[in-house]
């Protein structure tokens, strides 16, 4: 079975849009680039701004498993692609030595036998169709890494010395995503499309929170919506993302809040900020402006 495919941005858009993602024209038609020219969609932006969310959202409108390689410093071919079971592979082995009817060369390709190898995210979707692979906060991962991903996603196959080369039947759309906490080497990008998700307008802010949290008053997503975009131009450590906005909507409705204020704001700033020092910053601040009085 191939991958689904769209007529057109717009049509992406809506199905995007019934599972509650509500994607700009610049990112919808990034998408469905992405997959009618079958390349790989390099998203980069600041945390919190929809881009796992994409994915996400990608895999339910394509009926597509969404298979997802988280990265972090250090990570390396066999956590990412393949791995053998070392653990079975010895017991394997034990058994076979007290059998005596056993062929040594026999156990030796036992064991690197399919049975015996561990896929991990990469091969997984070669492996898997139809199939969205999320390869979250590229940056993270070291240089070294970027080149081996390179590889794979310019080949769509991998070579496993003890069993053969292993191709994506059809190839899984790739997302790949960076919060920009370094620069990604220029091959990579090459290989993608690239879109800079920002965050969304305050419009489109409010209609994600009335989206997701029907339960929350219009006017307070409004506050929540404003109070969270003049905090995103307050050079924090960390400005608050959509979640965030959510998070705070949500636990100021939690403790029947219907007009944001200073009192009631501060009780609940943990919600949208993650770091004590911007914490400290806003309450030492003047919540009056924050919240646009």
């Amino acid at each position: 079975m191939g991958m689904k495919q769209y007529d057109a941005p717009a049509d992406l858009a809506a199905a995007l849009d019934k599972t509650d993602y509500i994607a700009d024209d610049g990112l919808a038609t990034a998408a469905f680039l992405a997959l009618r020219m079958g390349r790989p969609l390099f998203l980069e932006g600041d945390a919190g701004v929809g881009k796992t969310a994409l994915a996400q959202a990608l895999a339910t409108v394509l009926d597509a498993t969404l298979i997802r390689l988280q990265c972090y410093e250090g990570i390396d071919a066999s956590q990412a692609l393949y791995d053998w079971d070392f653990a079975r592979q010895m017991l394997h082995l034990r058994a076979a030595e007290a059998d005596e009817s056993t062929q040594r060369e026999e156990v030796e390709q036992e064991l690197y036998g399919r049975r015996f190898l561990i896929a991990r995210p990469l091969l997984q979707a070669l492996e898997t169709t139809p199939s969205v692979l999320l390869i979250d906060e590229l940056d993270r991962a070291d240089d070294e890494f970027e080149a081996f991903l390179l590889e794979v996603l310019a080949e769509s196959s991998v070579t496993i010395p003890e069993l053969g080369t292993i191709k994506a039947t059809t190839p899984p759309l790739t997302v790949i995503t960076s919060n920009r906490t370094r620069e990604v080497h220029d091959a990579l990008k090459r290989r993608c499309l690239y879109h800079w998700v920002s965050h969304p307008s305050f419009d489109r802010e409010v209609e994600i929170i009335r989206r997701r949290l029907p339960e929350v008053s219009e006017s307070l997503s409004r506050q929540v919506a404003r109070a969270v975009g003049t905090l995103r131009q307050a050079d924090l450590l960390k400005p608050p993302g959509v979640a965030e906005a959510i998070d705070w909507a949500q636990a100021l409705h939690l403790l029947g809040v219907r007009e944001l204020s200073p009192e009631n704001a501060a009780r609940s700033l943990g919600a949208v900020l993650k770091y004590r020092e911007d914490a400290e910053r806003v309450l030492a601040g003047d919540l009056d402006t924050l919240l646009g009085g």
